[in-house]
């Protein structure tokens, strides 16, 4: 297949070269070529501009930053987008942009798939992210192929933006997570122990899990390599709470998230992994 790739991210990238490895024709855009130029090695045709990227493809993937991101750049590639490529969206990018993407593609003249993932920079470098597909049925066959070389396996729940909206539900949990690994280890710390006695204390039973072990461990070591770094974590904590809205319901751990990553941000942490909200703890 031929297949655009636009944006070349901590996940755009690892994903454009195992659809390149996997023998599809690739071009790769990112707003910031250099970004994208390594990829050049790995089989892909980096382009200058959106619409360059996208003359002639079966796909246009978008995995950017943000909904204005995305519609920018589609927007950016109107005239040269075929009129029968698929457009797959990968962003997170909220309950709001994903209604005004689907009408995009509309007046595209484009097909269109929901498609957010879960997993960070590893399973995307490893092909197993989880994908979550939102579309028309007559379009899963035409897909497929794409999701199989991103993807450990991809669930269908229904019509496109659901799987948006359970993206968000998804990141929820894990920001909560997050929050309360990172507050255990400051307790722990600040009451004159050895925080890793916390993880040793739950470890094998009900209360443990590899996330908590993973995060628990790099917060103690304070090494934050980013797989998901805390301003895109941030950013999603924003986009969960304005799903909450819609959905009129009270998400107060979520908002408590949202704080806690922006105080984060402020003590100049935002490019580090959102473990590093860890240091929001102290005043």
């Amino acid at each position: 297949m031929k297949i655009a790739v636009l944006g070349t991210g901590l996940m755009g990238a690892p994903i454009a070269a195992n659809l390149a490895a996997a023998g599809h024709e690739v071009r790769v855009w990112n707003r910031t070529r250099a970004k994208a130029e390594p990829l050049a090695a790995r089989g892909a045709v980096v382009a200058d501009t959106p619409a360059l990227a996208v003359e002639g493809v079966d796909v246009v993937m978008t995995v950017l930053n943000d909904g204005l991101a995305v519609t920018s750049a589609m927007q950016a590639a109107a005239d040269a987008l075929p009129h029968d490529a698929v457009w797959i969206q990968v962003s997170t990018v909220g309950v709001d942009a994903i209604d005004d993407h689907i009408a995009l593609a509309r007046s595209l003249g484009l097909e269109f798939v929901d498609a957010p993932v879960l997993g960070s920079v590893q399973p995307a470098t490893e092909g197993k992210l989880v994908v979550l597909a939102s579309g028309s049925e007559e379009l899963r066959d035409r897909v497929q192929p794409v999701f199989d070389v991103i993807g450990a396996r991809t669930m269908w729940v229904g019509e496109a933006g659901a799987s948006s909206r359970l993206k968000l539900v998804a990141n929820s949990y894990v920001l909560a997570l997050t929050a309360a690994v990172g507050e255990a280890v400051a307790l722990a710390e600040s009451s004159g122990l050895d925080p890793k006695l916390f993880l040793e204390a739950v470890s094998g039973g009900a209360m443990d899990s590899p996330y908590l072990q993973m995060k628990g461990n790099a917060i103690i070591a304070r090494e934050f390599p980013p797989a998901f770094t805390v301003q895109n974590a941030l950013k999603d904590a924003l986009l969960v709470n304005e799903a909450a809205v819609h959905a009129n319901v009270h998400l107060d751990v979520a908002q408590a998230s949202s704080a806690r990553l922006n105080r984060a941000v402020t003590k100049g942490h935002g490019d580090e992994d959102m473990a590093a909200s860890y240091y929001a703890s102290y005043k």
